[in-house]
């Protein structure tokens, strides 16, 4: 089996960067040396020109040698320039032996979260994808870059999950609609007395079945991008709106079954995605009409609640038990005794959306049989 080829890292041309800036550093530090060498051998000539002159025939024993007055400040002026000279370029020679020294030994320190990031990126694949840098230490640029190179882990191991998980699902729950087509049409191929009315029959079924596998990719899409979603549109949504609309889609399956409906709808405004927002409303509805029983009741309300914004949705139904509850919200999961003809994702989805929205959807036993989902979101700031 071959395997995808894994990149290998550009080959560095030239110095490392370490090396450049000990050099930058180091190359500083000689040129404010020789300003430094040449502003004190300019400062003797001048202090040695101020210094009072005698008159230039008076004697001035030098050593045991008599030198002419006149003479003597010139000689006195080129040795302590010669003396600045030769003191200044030891000293030249020492601080720039420090300063490539020092620049090596803290351009290290400093590049080494940058060797950090490169080994994370390095030692990355699809198998790994929860290394971290995690660095510790002053909040500066090479901080910056490391804590956004975490985040942008974060968010490519949330996006590789969901792929996973979509992969995972599509492959077990195809399962279900692929062999019923085969086994029908093997049925129908296998039957040499198969006449228009078997082979309409075939059609139904198949197409009851196609519709059915569309209906769960399109859901699997749809709660793979929600998953992976870094960010949602800060539109203002009244949850209150998006109930009638929701209504509207399931009236005429909660008429056939006799279910009451009760909506209790007051203004509830958060900052989102309209369109989000009313897939999560439709999917509570449609769970609490094909989840229900004849002649059973709904409710739907909406409220704002402790500075957040809830849209609730309770049904009457089969007894859920609580440790059920949590497992509700698990794709393709269904408490005992909750049966429908739906994919398996609604509550699923639901959780996408909310938390994709900051919120959370929590769900509760109701007392006799059914069950209360609440969507909890952050109001808008301006409601």
């Amino acid at each position: 089996m071959s395997t995808a080829p894994t990149a290998s890292p550009v080959p560095r041309r030239g110095p490392g960067l370490r090396l450049r800036l000990t050099l930058l550093a180091t190359g500083l530090v000689a040129v404010v040396a020789v300003l430094l060498v040449w502003l004190g051998w300019v400062l003797v000539g001048q202090v040695v020109a101020a210094v009072p002159q005698l008159p230039p025939d008076t004697p001035v024993m030098v050593d045991g040698v008599r030198v002419p007055a006149g003479e003597l400040a010139d000689a006195l002026g080129r040795a302590a320039r010669v003396e600045v000279l030769r003191i200044g370029a030891l000293a030249f020679a020492m601080v720039v032996v420090a300063a490539a020294l020092i620049s090596w030994v803290t351009v290290r320190r400093v590049l080494r979260p940058l060797h950090d990031v490169t080994a994370t990126a390095q030692r990355l694949s699809a198998e790994s994808l929860d290394a971290r840098i995690g660095l510790t230490g002053p909040r500066d640029e090479v901080a910056e870059l490391a804590a956004t190179f975490d985040a942008m882990l974060d968010r490519l191991q949330a996006a590789f999950d969901a792929q996973q998980r979509f992969v995972a699902n599509a492959s077990h729950e195809l399962r279900t609609p692929l062999a019923v087509l085969r086994t029908e049409v093997d049925v129908t191929l296998a039957d040499p007395d198969a006449d228009a009315a078997e082979l309409r029959r075939m059609g139904e079924v198949i197409r009851d079945a196609t519709r059915r596998a569309e209906d769960l990719v399109a859901g699997l899409l749809f709660l793979a991008r929600t998953e992976a979603a870094d960010a949602v549109p800060r539109d203002p949504v009244d949850l209150a709106e998006t109930v009638p609309g929701a209504l509207d889609a399931v009236r005429a399956e909660a008429r056939d079954r006799n279910l009451t409906v009760h909506t209790e709808l007051a203004p509830a405004g958060v900052a989102g995605d309209a369109a989000l927002l009313g897939r999560v409303a439709g999917n509570l509805l449609e769970n609490a009409v094909r989840h229900n029983v004849e002649g059973g009741w709904l409710a739907v309300r909406t409220r704002v609640d402790d500075g957040h914004a809830v849209l609730s949705v309770s049904s009457s139904g089969p007894v859920v038990a609580p440790a059920m509850v949590a497992e509700l919200f698990e794709p393709f999961r269904r408490g005992a005794g909750r049966t429908g003809s739906g994919t398996g994702l609604g509550l699923s989805i639901v959780r996408a959306v909310a938390r994709a929205h900051g919120g959370r959807a929590v769900a509760e036993p109701v007392a006799g049989g059914g069950l209360t989902v609440d969507v909890v979101l952050p109001r808008a700031q301006d409601s």
